[in-house]
Formats: structure tokens, C-alpha cells, sequence
């Protein structure tokens, strides 16, 4: 067998002994890697170089198309970004995918016939990072999903689904109160659906979803999310399988993969011994079907899954009455080399055929663009006058209308205050002030909005924002005021 070349990062914390560990075992199972080894994370950051990452990491990455990453710290009020976020993005890692299997008995859990696997887009959503202070008392941050990026999670849940045997892919989104966002994501989804006619899907929204799957997780097999909703609910399912501690992480991408723990690299066990290698080892099992080692990776997980079944436990899951010994991060390793070619008897072993496991990474599909046509601009003002009084800032406001544009409502923080809203509502000092044009009138260009803020400026409100408000292909392109 050809070797493979994998780039490899020991990382911080207990990251360079759970990374032995798990090159160890896999080399002893048969594994053929050439390791091209990168520093990033704490240690660069702290020998002076600020963004925490070896310049000869993205040269690696980019040439090997895998990285194998162990933990890593990430400064705390200051010092580097993320770099899981860094490379997920810069490297367009867009699938992130959790497998959460039940281990009972050997492993505490509430929920013994769990085995479910979370698709996360791993880009877009609130994850894009835009944030705002607009005014005093308002933050922001932007939600952003994509027609090509949702479309092209949801198809990889699916293609995971069909190279895996799972019978069921299942969306949670938003979308009762996230018309345009989420509703996308659900449109999108039953789109493709469509095309898998084989695989069962359904959709649930996100908190009954959330609920149901920690309730009674057995119910559901692929679940594909949104960026946030999945970071959240994978760590949760991580956690009610077992332990967050023991999950491992795969992500895809067209141009690259990476696989890592999704624990972090808790420095205060660092150099002990203690550490449990297991969420580590789990992607590098992913990493080893990915590359094309099927039969490696079966062999490692069922000689992990058989050295569990023994009771030969780390000190995070080790229980008097089930487990058999307690060990530490190297003897928990070598148990595992001493079970390779074994398989568990009471836990189900598992079995990579060729092409299954991490699917193939598939590119985004972009569509003919839609006609658009102005229809108004949502502006939004900081205002803080007399008494935050909606009526007293919509006559005022009315002053400003040009003979496209009018003010047709105001809202603030989403709810209608005007016209005709409630005494009790309560109002921040930002506000959303709608200017549409009358029906049938002339068509609105971006010179009249132009004319439009001119003349909020010059009745002296403050402008912190704009929205252009578009129909595409003849249907609205934003949201209606809560209360409309």
C-alpha cells in the first residue's frame, strides 16, 4: 500500500500525548502515512508569531489535503482566532461531521440504542461573525445562509446517508419564525430531498427537534443543521451518548478534509497520563476510511470498541461495577494494539466497505440569477427623542417622504410601533423605518434612494444602516414587520 501524506499537528494541552497515542495505534494496525508534522497554536503564538500558525502550515495543508489535528488552546481576551475556524473557512471545510453512538453498558449513558450522526454546515449562518454596536443600547450580528452552501450540506447528508446504510436524514431548522433564513434551508432540503427517493426525511423545527432528539435520540439517524444549530446540538448528542470527551469530528471540504477531537486541550491534564485518546482516535478512523484505508480503520475501531467492552477504561469513564481497569493514555493505546484483529461481542462491530464512511466532498451549484426590482429601503435610524415616542418620530419622519418613497411603517427590534402600535411596547433608541413606493408608481432606482436618505439627513436624523428592499422573480425578498 502507497503511502499517504497527512499533515499532523501535535497541538497544546494534553494534544501531543493523545496524538502519540493515536498514531501509534493506527501504525500498528497497518496504517501507511507520511506525516508531514506543522506546529500551530499556542506554542507559535507564544515563540512571537501572532495569528499562531507556522507559515509553512497552509503549504502542508494544501499539498497533503489532510490535516489530523490534535486540541488546541486558543487565547482567551485576546491573542490568535480560533484556528479550527481559521482552516474550516480559509480551506472551505463546509461538512462537519459527528457521529454519537451509545456505548452501554460499558459507558454511563440514559440512552442505550443511540446511534446518530450530525451533518453541520460548518460556514455560513451567524458563524459568518458580522457583528455591529449601532447604537447605544443594539448589537447586531448577521445571519447569513446561502442557497448553494445549504444545498450543498443537505446533499452531502444524504450522499453519507446512501454510502453509510442510514435509512433517514432529518433537517431542524427555524423557519416558523426565520421565513426567509431557515426557510430557505427547509425549501432546499426538500428539494433534494426529491432526488433520494430511497432515504426517508423529515423535518422538525429546532426546539421540539432539539428536544426530541435528547428525549429519544434512537428515532433519528442522519440529522442535518444549520452552522449554529449544529454546533450546539452535536456536542449535546456528543454528551447524552456518552461523553463530549469521546466524540470525534470530520471536516469536508472540496479542497481539503481535517479530523479532530471536539473536545478542547485541557491544559490542567496535560503531561499527567490521564487523557482519554478516544475522540482523537474516532477521527482519525474517519480520516483512515477517508483516505482510502477502509480496512485499517475497521480493524482500529473494533479493536477500540473491543478494549471498552473489556472495562480497560480511562479515568473520565471508568465506574466501579463495569469497568475492569483503570489506565492511563499510553496503556489505554497499547490495549487497543493488544485487541487489534479482535472484534467486541457485545457491542456491535462495525464494517467499512469501500466508499463508505466520509463521502466525497461535492462543489456548490450556482443558479441563473433571478430578476430583482426595487420595491423600497428599510433605514435605520438612532433616535432617542422625546420619549422614545413612535407616534411624535413618525410625523417627523413623514417629513422626509420624496414623491417615490414614503414611510410605511416603523418597527423596533421587529415589532410594529407605527403606525397604529401598542402604548405598551418597549423601544430601544434603534429603529427601523420602511419607505415604500406606491403601488403602480414608478419604478425605483437606486438613485431615488439616494434622494430618499438625502432627505432623512437633512431633516437631522441619524442613519445607521440600510436594507434595499427587493422582489426576486415577482416575490419578496424580505421579511414583513412583526405585527403587520
Amino acid at each position: 500500500m502507497a503511502k499517504t501524506p497527512i499533515t499532523v499537528a501535535h497541538g497544546d494541552g494534553i494534544g501531543p500525548e493523545i496524538m502519540a497515542a493515536c498514531l501509534h495505534i493506527m501504525s500498528q494496525a497497518g496504517a501507511e502515512f507520511e506525516i508531514d508534522e506543522v506546529k500551530v497554536g499556542e506554542e507559535v503564538y507564544l515563540s512571537g508569531n501572532t495569528s499562531g500558525i507556522d507559515p509553512a502550515f497552509w503549504d502542508s495543508i494544501r499539498q497533503t489535503k489532510v490535516f489530523y489535528k490534535a486540541p488546541l488552546t486558543t487565547p482567551q481576551g485576546g491573542g490568535f482566532k480560533s484556528i479550527n475556524v481559521t482552516t474550516r473557512k480559509t480551506l472551505s471545510l463546509y461538512a462537519n461531521v459527528r457521529p454519537a453512538r451509545s456505548l452501554h453498558p460499558f459507558v454511563d449513558t440514559k440512552h442505550p440504542e443511540m446511534d446518530l450522526v450530525i451533518i453541520r454546515e460548518n460556514e455560513e449562518d451567524l458563524y459568518a461573525g458580522i457583528e455591529h454596536r449601532q447604537t447605544d443600547e443594539v448589537y447586531q450580528c448577521l445571519k447569513l445562509l446561502s442557497r448553494p452552501g445549504s444545498e450543498r450540506i443537505i446533499r452531502y447528508a444524504f450522499e453519507y446517508a446512501k454510502a453509510n446504510g442510514r435509512q433517514k436524514v432529518t433537517a431542524f431548522t427555524k423557519d416558523n419564525i426565520m421565513k426567509l433564513t431557515d426557510g430557505l434551508f427547509h425549501r432546499v432540503f426538500d428539494e433534494v430531498a426529491a432526488e433520494y427517493p430511497d432515504i426517508e426525511n423529515e423535518h422538525w423545527i429546532v426546539d421540539i427537534g432539539a428536544a426530541k432528539m435528547a428525549d429519544t435520540p434512537e428515532r433519528f439517524d442522519v440529522i442535518v443543521l444549520p452552522n449554529l444549530y449544529g454546533d450546539v446540538l452535536s456536542d449535546v448528542a456528543a454528551q447524552i451518548a456518552g461523553s463530549v470527551g469521546m466524540a470525534g469530528s470530520a471536516n469536508v471540504g472540496e479542497h481539503a478534509a481535517m479530523f479532530e477531537a471536539i473536545h478542547g486541550s485541557a491544559p490542567r491534564r496535560a503531561g499527567q497520563n490521564m487523557a482519554n485518546p478516544t475522540g482523537l482516535l474516532l477521527g482519525g478512523i474517519m480520516m483512515l476510511v477517508h483516505i482510502g484505508q477502509p480496512e485499517v480503520a475497521e480493524h482500529v475501531h473494533n479493536a477500540w470498541l473491543k478494549t471498552i467492552e473489556d472495562g480497560v477504561h480511562t479515568y473520565d469513564i471508568y465506574r466501579d461495577g463495569v469497568s475492569q481497569e483503570k489506565v492511563g493514555t499510553k496503556e489505554f493505546a497499547e490495549a487497543v494494539v493488544a485487541r487489534l484483529g479482535q472484534q467486541p461481542e457485545t457491542l456491535a462491530p462495525v464494517s467499512y466497505a469501500k466508499g463508505a464512511g466520509i463521502p466525497t466532498a461535492t462543489p456548490a451549484v450556482y443558479r441563473e440569477p433571478a430578476k430583482r426590482e426595487l420595491q423600497g429601503v428599510d433605514v435605520f435610524l438612532y433616535w432617542n427623542g422625546e420619549g422614545r415616542d413612535p407616534e411624535t418620530l413618525g410625523t417627523s419622519l413623514s417629513q422626509a417622504n420624496t414623491d417615490q418613497l414614503s414611510l410605511n411603517a416603523i418597527t423596533n427590534r421587529g415589532l410594529k410601533v407605527w403606525p397604529d402600535g401598542a402604548p405598551e411596547t418597549f423601544c430601544t433608541d434603534h429603529w427601523r423605518c420602511r419607505f415604500m413606493a406606491p403601488e403602480g408608481g414608478q419604478a425605483i432606482t437606486q438613485q431615488h434612494i439616494l434622494e430618499l436618505l438625502q432627505s432623512v439627513h437633512s431633516k437631522n436624523f441619524e442613519i445607521i444602516k440600510t436594507e434595499h428592499l427587493y422582489t426576486f422573480d415577482g416575490e419578496l425578498g424580505f421579511s414583513l414587520p412583526q405585527g403587520q
